[in-house]
């Protein structure tokens, strides 16, 4: 079949939008999906800074929605033609993690979603000359009009949900949403400081304030803080002098829960002097640099761990979210814009000028 997606080429280059020849009979195990939406997640663009560690050329995108249109049958043969699927991350399915419904630690993680995929499978994409993409994305590459997928990270949804919007539930609000569900398994009474208020922060606090958790939400631009106020957060800038003892004062001696989006050393050291005593904080970015922790900042049983997708299984997850979305709670609509698919390059200036929280990538077809 042919097929448009978006190429990157070069780490330092634009996007191409180019015709594609993608394998179409799914094996067993896989389907072929229609893609009507793809999330813009900071993870792809992540790519350019790799230092040659994901092998290009690429067709990137791991936030994928879609429509099933083939399937290879097999053990998830649950997933049919027809159905309306959300794309979330690959895992193996057998090894110990995935069998403790951990499938966000899969022992296989990285090579499946991040730095070469199945060495066993043929090639899925090829391009006009007939070279080979990298493997799978985050087993999607979705950043296409179909995408030849594992069944086994296709999550099946309502069919009168507004499927091209659905897809960053795969990823970045999956975490943001599932580090405050899962991670923390927080509720009312609770008390959490959110750093950074970006697709994943605002997740969270929209999660938390679906539960009852009292939340402030720190973050350095006026406009994000709004929207953070607008989901029922405390806004507070992260220029504010003496940041941990004002965020104290608000939450009543201390945040029970942090979580940091911005991997900056400084503010992981000012939300661990926010906690209270036996207090959480959950990174969720990558560290680019060394982290030096102050002196006193985990004294007094107060914890830091790294969250890995939210802690979440995706088929139990992606369903408590849009179920929340229907009853009005967790409105992540309203963090999105869409682009054809045509306009990826316009998407990844906006999305890292600020000027918008989430892009959503729309094929041609879908974005008329």
């Amino acid at each position: 079949m042919r097929i448009q997606a978006a190429v990157l080429r070069s780490y330092e280059g634009p996007f191409t939008v180019e015709e594609m020849t993608l394998r179409t009979e799914p094996a067993v195990g896989e389907v072929l999906v229609e893609i009507a939406g793809c999330g813009m997640c900071r993870t792809d663009l992540a790519v350019r800074r790799s230092a040659g560690r994901s092998p290009l050329p690429a067709v990137l995108g791991h936030e994928g929605a879609g429509v099933v249109v083939r399937t290879g049958g097999g053990p998830d043969a649950a997933i049919g033609v027809g159905d309306h699927v959300v794309l979330s991350f690959d895992s193996c399915g057998h090894c110990r993690n995935c069998r403790s419904a951990a499938p966000a630690y899969c022992d296989s993680f990285a090579s499946l979603n991040l730095f070469g995929g199945r060495s066993e499978d043929p090639p899925h994409l090829t391009d006009a000359a007939g070279e080979a993409m990298a493997p799978r994305w985050f087993g999607q590459s979705s950043f296409a009009a179909y995408a030849l997928v594992p069944a086994r990270n296709a999550v099946r949804v309502d069919t009168a949900l507004p499927l091209e919007l659905l897809g960053p539930l795969g990823c970045g609000f999956l975490t943001g949403a599932g580090a405050v569900l899962n991670s923390f398994g927080a509720g009312p009474g609770d008390t959490l400081a959110v750093f950074g208020a970006g697709a994943v922060g605002l997740a969270a606090v929209m999660a938390a304030t679906a539960t009852g958790t009292l939340t402030v939400a720190v973050d350095r631009l006026p406009e994000r803080l709004a929207l953070a106020e607008r989901f029922g957060a405390i806004p507070l800038s992260a220029a504010t002098t003496g940041l941990p003892e004002r965020i104290r004062r608000l939450t009543d001696g201390g945040a029970q829960y942090a979580l940091d989006t911005t991997a900056s050393p400084p503010l992981v050291n000012d939300a661990l002097r926010a906690l209270r005593p036996r207090g959480v904080l959950g990174l969720v970015a990558r560290l680019h640099t060394d982290l030096p922790l102050a002196p006193g900042t985990l004294d007094r049983g107060r914890g830091i761990r790294h969250i890995c997708e939210g802690d979440a299984v995706p088929g139990v997850l992606i369903p408590r979210l849009t179920g929340l979305w229907q009853a009005g709670l967790f409105p992540f609509d309203q963090l999105i814009r869409t682009y054809p698919l045509a306009d990826i390059n316009e998407a990844e200036r906006d999305c890292e000028a600020g000027r918008v929280v989430k892009p959503v990538l729309l094929p041609e077809e879908r974005s008329r």
